[in-house]
C-alpha cells in the first residue's frame, strides 16, 4: 500500500514545529573564542593544491583571514535572504499561510546566526583589505535584493545556493580533528539550523517554479548559475592573500582554477542543479551552459572531472 502523500503545507508545518521546539541562543549556548594559531587544516584552505611555500605563521594568518572573509560574506548574504523573505511577508495576500510562519522562524534564526558571525569577526580582527570599492559592493547587493524580490524563482535558487555551499564547508570543517574547537562549534550550530532552511526551499520550489514568469524562468536558467559562481569565488576575496605576501588577484585566480577548489564547487552546487532538474526547471539533456560550468557537468548532466576545463 503506497504511503500517503504529504502536502507542502504539512511539510512546512512540521518544519515550523521543529524550529519552535528548541530555540538556540548562540550568545548562551555557543560560547568561547577562537584559538591563537591556525584555525583550519591545510586541506581546507583555499590554497590547497597550489604547493605554496608558506610558513606555519603565514598559514595561521591565512586561515584566520579566510574564515573572516567567508563570515563577512555570510552576514551580508543572509541579509539579502532576509530582505527577500520580508518582502514576501509584506506582500502576501494571506498572512496566515503556513509558509509565512516558517519564513518568520527562518528570519529569526538567520539574525541569530548573524550575531554569532559578528562576534566571530570581532574576535578575528581581520586585516585583509577588500579590493572591490565599497560603493560598488553596495550597489551589487542592492541590485541582488531588487532582483530577488521581484523574481521568486531566482530568489529560491539563491536560497538553495546560500544553504548548500556553506553546508558542505561546515560539514568538512566540523568533522576534521584539526579544526579549531570554537570554529567547529560554530559550524555545527549553523549547519544544524540550516538543514531546516534547505528542506523548506526544496519543498516550496516546485510551486514557486509553476507560477514563475518567463523572465524569472530565464533568470533561473541563465543568470542564477553565474551569480552563484560569483558568490562562490568571492567568498574568499583577493585581499586575503595579500596578508601573507602573495599577489592578491593573481593568487585568487589560481585558487579558483585548482582541481581541489573546482571539485569543492562541483560537489556543493550539483545538489542545486538536481533540484532544478527534478522539477522541470532544467530539462534532462539540455543543461544550460552556465549550469554546466558551475556544477561541472555535460549537457546531458554527466559529471566532469575537476581537471577538465569547463
Amino acid at each position: 500500500m503506497p504511503a500517503p502523500t504529504i502536502s507542502i503545507e504539512q511539510r512546512v508545518n512540521r518544519l515550523s514545529a521543529a524550529a519552535g521546539k528548541r530555540v538556540v541562543e548562540p550568545d548562551v549556548e555557543v560560547t568561547g573564542a577562537v584559538g591563537d594559531g591556525q584555525l583550519l587544516p591545510d586541506e581546507l584552505l583555499t590554497i590547497a593544491g597550489l604547493d605554496l611555500d608558506l610558513t606555519s605563521a603565514q598559514r595561521a594568518t591565512l586561515s584566520r583571514e579566510e574564515i573572516a572573509s567567508v563570515t563577512a560574506a555570510g552576514i551580508r548574504f543572509e541579509a539579502v535572504l532576509e530582505a527577500g523573505f520580508s518582502a514576501h511577508v509584506a506582500t502576501a495576500r494571506d498572512l496566515t499561510d503556513p509558509r509565512l510562519t516558517f519564513i518568520l522562524h527562518e528570519v529569526g534564526e538567520e539574525t541569530r546566526h548573524q550575531r554569532l558571525f559578528q562576534r566571530l569577526l570581532i574576535q578575528l580582527q581581520p586585516k585583509a583589505r577588500q579590493p572591490v570599492p565599497f560603493k560598488v559592493m553596495r550597489l551589487g547587493y542592492r541590485a541582488a535584493i531588487e532582483a530577488t524580490i521581484g523574481n521568486p524563482g531566482l530568489f529560491y535558487v539563491l536560497v538553495l545556493a546560500g544553504e548548500e555551499i556553506p553546508d558542505l564547508f561546515q560539514k568538512l570543517a566540523s568533522e576534521h580533528p584539526d579544526t579549531d574547537p570554537f570554529i567547529r562549534d560554530v559550524n555545527r550550530y549553523h549547519r544544524m539550523e540550516e538543514a531546516r532552511h534547505l528542506s523548506f526551499a526544496r519543498a516550496v520550489f516546485p510551486e514557486v517554479w509553476e507560477r514563475a514568469s518567463a523572465l524569472d524562468r530565464a533568470l533561473v536558467r541563465h543568470v542564477a548559475p553565474r551569480l552563484i559562481r560569483f558568490m562562490f569565488d568571492s567568498m574568499v576575496h583577493a585581499g586575503v592573500y595579500e596578508t601573507v605576501g602573495l599577489p592578491g588577484f593573481a593568487t585568487w585566480r589560481r585558487v579558483n582554477r585548482t582541481a581541489e577548489r573546482r571539485q569543492f564547487r562541483f560537489q556543493a552546487t550539483r545538489p542545486i542543479l538536481q533540484v532544478l532538474m527534478d522539477h522541470g526547471a532544467v530539462r534532462p539533456g539540455r543543461v544550460p551552459v552556465g549550469w554546466r560550468a558551475l556544477a561541472g557537468v555535460t549537457r546531458t548532466d554527466e559529471p566532469l572531472e575537476a581537471t577538465v576545463a569547463c
